[in-house]
């Protein structure tokens, strides 16, 4: 999956690379999904959303040019993959979920099951992001607002980027990087992903 779905569509990152063959995307799919684990598509995980396609995951996480010293700031964590992955390439991980049950199912699978320390899980808006933690070094959206979220622009540190898909029925792959001048954008490929919602 990794070589032939993502290392030959062009991510190159060898430590993205390695954490996305040492995380089974199999773990975080149902068990009447777990035969479709390796394909390069998205799949439902309940509550009306998806795990993204293993090629999206890949090219965010490059995207996000994550550094063992970062804080990362991931809203919508879903199944978990996304979380997974992260947490093997960075010092910790702030996962934001709005939908209860799957931030139950998470927290089990990653903290309690797979035994990862540098991550916490919060239900909460993404909207919001999470103030006490912030800034941050890096931020990751698995959902799409229609307009980038003043919050999550003021708690990206300086020097620090995010990856976001952004619209509504068209979206956009998106890299916000801030300096002390203020905010440039990148629009990279088109892309769909679930909504991103509020309360």
């Amino acid at each position: 999956m990794v070589k032939r779905q993502i290392q030959a569509r062009g991510v190159k990152n060898e430590a993205v690379l390695n954490a996305m063959m040492k995380v089974d995307r199999a773990l975080f799919l149902p068990d009447s999904l777990k035969y479709c684990a390796y394909m390069d598509d998205p799949l439902p995980i309940g509550e009306g959303q998806t795990i993204s396609q293993p090629y999206i995951v890949g090219l965010m996480t490059e995207m996000l040019d994550p550094q063992t010293g970062d804080r990362v700031l991931e809203v919508g964590t879903g199944s978990g993959y996304q979380t997974a992955i992260l947490a093997e390439l960075v010092k910790h991980v702030y996962s934001l979920e709005i939908i209860p049950a799957l931030a139950k199912r998470a927290r089990a699978l990653l903290i309690d099951e797979m035994k990862y320390k540098n991550l916490s899980i919060r239900v909460a808006s993404g909207y919001a992001g999470w103030a006490e933690e912030a800034p941050f070094d890096k931020i990751i959206v698995t959902a799409a607002p229609p307009v980038v979220p003043d919050a999550l622009t003021e708690q990206l540190a300086s020097g620090g980027r995010m990856v976001v898909p952004v619209g509504d029925c068209t979206q956009r792959l998106c890299l916000i990087q801030k300096d002390n001048f203020g905010l440039r954008r990148r629009d990279s490929i088109p892309v769909r992903f679930v909504p991103m919602v509020d309360y």
